[in-house]
Order: structure tokens, then sequence, then C-alpha cells
């Protein structure tokens, strides 16, 4: 039977292929791998990203009545300043050393000032000796006016029985009247001296006060944050030389929704949880609502902006709290804040307050 040649290549594809060689592998078809469409990996990816987010800061589960907002642990700023113009003498502390109320941070140079001060010391030492010359003058005129008073009581006793004149009677007047005058004039001197003393006196208060106001003390109790300027630098009026942190006054600001801020009293209770100290619930309390939205704040609004509305909540934590525990405070750590929006909501097992903290030793 004869084969057309255009029929060869198909009647082999029908043969069955040899066996490979004994030595060979066998050749296995590989598997197609099965591609996910696009649109479902750009799905899943936010998706597990707000699973793991929801996951590490998911808190207690909360009752009816109790919001929550996230923000950072702060501490009001506190910046010592300088009064007066003038060259950093000496700086006593540095960043992040623990400062007491009414402690000497620094010192500037007072030469100027402890040499107005000597001028003003030494003018007040002349007034007071002028003071006192004239009380000796007041009472040198006070005696005249005494003696002549008892000269013209004499002789207006002897006139009417013809012992002395009237003349005389008249010259002893005169004479009364004029101490009379001079011890007025002295005692006018007296309150002049007196006043110029007293001015001299109140230059010398002004002297020692600006003296004193050249050591710049921490306000408060609390950590130096920063350290803004150096000894020997010339600093003007009103210069920043340190920023301390307030250590009775931490708090934290939270934002929440139009609906939960509505409900929030100052005054209202509240607990603190920071992420470095999951375990330990920090009890506080509401001092401030803010009166306008942060986040989209219009006048006329949609019900669905109104819901994008934010308020910001400050809670703080209790100052008796932080009493001498200044080494604690720290600024900037993250953290929650559980806001009480109803009276009559009960604090879970989980938020309730922890012991404080024990006061570190001295060092």
């Amino acid at each position: 039977m004869t084969v057309d040649n255009d029929l060869k290549p198909a009647i082999r594809s029908q043969e069955p292929m040899p066996p490979p060689p004994a030595n060979l592998p066998a050749v296995v078809p590989a598997r197609k791998r099965r591609r996910w469409p696009r649109s479902l990996l750009l799905l899943l990816v936010p998706l597990a990203v707000g699973a793991g987010y929801w996951w590490l800061h998911s808190g207690p589960t909360l009752p009816p009545g109790i919001a929550v907002g996230n923000g950072r642990l702060e501490a009001d700023e506190i910046d010592i300043d300088t009064k007066f113009a003038g060259r950093i003498a000496q700086v006593k502390v540095d960043e992040g050393d623990l400062v007491t109320a009414g402690q000497v941070v620094a010192v500037m140079d007072t030469r100027d000032l402890e040499a107005s001060l000597k001028k003003s010391q030494s003018l007040a030492a002349q007034a007071a000796k002028v003071l006192d010359e004239a009380k000796a003058n007041l009472v040198q005129q006070q005696t005249q006016v005494k003696f002549t008073q008892q000269e013209l009581d004499r002789t207006a006793a002897l006139v009417p029985k013809g012992y002395a004149t009237v003349e005389l009677l008249d010259q002893q007047t005169q004479q009364r009247n004029a101490a009379i005058a001079a011890q007025n004039a002295a005692e006018q001197r007296v309150a002049g001296a007196q006043h110029a003393l007293d001015a001299a006196t109140h230059d010398v208060e002004l002297y020692q006060i600006n003296i004193a106001d050249n050591s710049l003390v921490a306000p408060k109790d609390g950590p130096i944050e920063y350290r803004v300027a150096n000894i020997g630098e010339v600093l003007p009026a009103g210069g920043k030389v340190f920023t301390m942190l307030d250590a009775g006054y931490v708090y934290i600001d939270i934002y929440l929704p139009t609906q939960q801020a509505g409900r929030v009293r100052i005054g209202s209770p509240a607990r603190i949880v920071l992420d470095a100290y999951p375990d330990h619930v920090i009890p506080a309390t509401v001092v401030f609502v803010a009166s306008q939205a942060q986040f989209t704040p219009k006048t006329v609004e949609t019900r669905e902006e109104r819901d994008k509305l934010m308020f910001r909540v400050r809670v703080r934590i209790d100052p008796q709290r932080l009493e001498r525990r200044a080494a604690l405070v720290r600024s900037g750590l993250p953290g929650v804040a559980y806001v009480q929006t109803d009276a009559a909501a009960v604090w879970p097992a989980s938020l309730q307050p922890s012991p404080p903290p024990s006061i570190p030793a001295p060092r």
C-alpha cells in the first residue's frame, strides 16, 4: 500500500512514542501555576493590614457609655527665660536633670547691677543722715516754741499789774509766732528728708530684686527637656535658656466624633493606658472639651459631613498621683484614653485604676 507523502507526518504523530532509554530520567510535564486576580490581591492587602493593626491595638471590650481615643502623653512645657539682657555667667543644670521649684538653674552676669546697687546704698545712707539732721533741727525748733510760749505767758500775767509793758508783750508774741513758723518749716524738712530716704531705699530694693531676677530658677518641679544657651552667651531680654516639663500637669489629647464628644462633660472620669505599660491603668479626669471641631470645620454640613467632625478632648492625670514622681514623667509616649460619656456607665475590671507607682529613691 502506497502512502502519500503529505499524510506521513500525521501518521507519525499517531504512532506511540518509544520509551526513553533506561539511563535517562522520565520527563514530567510542569503544572501550570494558578494566578490570583490583581483586583483580589488589592482587596486582601488592606484587609490584612487592618486586621493586624486591630489585633495589635485592640483594647478591652467596652460597655456602652465609654468612648476611647488614641493620642500621646504630653506635659506642659515651661520656658525659663532671662528678664534682662545680659551674659550667662553660670549654668547649673543640663538636659535630663530633675529640678525642683525655686532651684537656681542659671545665673546671669550682674556686675553692672551690683555697682548700681552700691551707689544706691550710698545715697540711701546719705539720705538717712539728712533725715537725722532734720529731726534734730525740729527738736530745737520745738524747744524754741516752748520757751517763747512760756515768756509770753509770764509777760501776759504781768501787764495787768503794771510790771510789764504792752510793747514787750507784742514783741514776745511775735517771737512765739516766729518760733512756730520755724517749727513748721523744720517739720517739712523732716518730711522731705524722709521721702528722699524712702526713694533711695526703694532704689536699693529695686536693684536687689533685679539682681535676684538674674538668677534663673525653676518655677515648678520637673525634668529639663532642652538647654538652648550656654555659658558666655549674651542674650536679649526674654532670651530662652531652658525648656522644662511641668511634672504636675500631664495629659493626653484624644479626638472623638460628634456623637461621643457631645456627651463628654468636664470633670468626667477617664482612664489612660500607655503602649509602654499596657497593664498599668492610670486614672484621669476630663479637663477640656473643644467647642469647635478640629476636622472639616464647616458651618453647614450634611449628616455624613457631621459624622466626620472630630472634637479634641483633654484628659489630665490627677496631680496628686504625680506628686514627687517627676522622674516618671515622659512626654510623647503613645497610648489610649477611655472617657466616660454616661455617668451610669460602669468601668470594666480591666480598666480599674492600678496602684500608684513607687517613688524613686533620691539620688
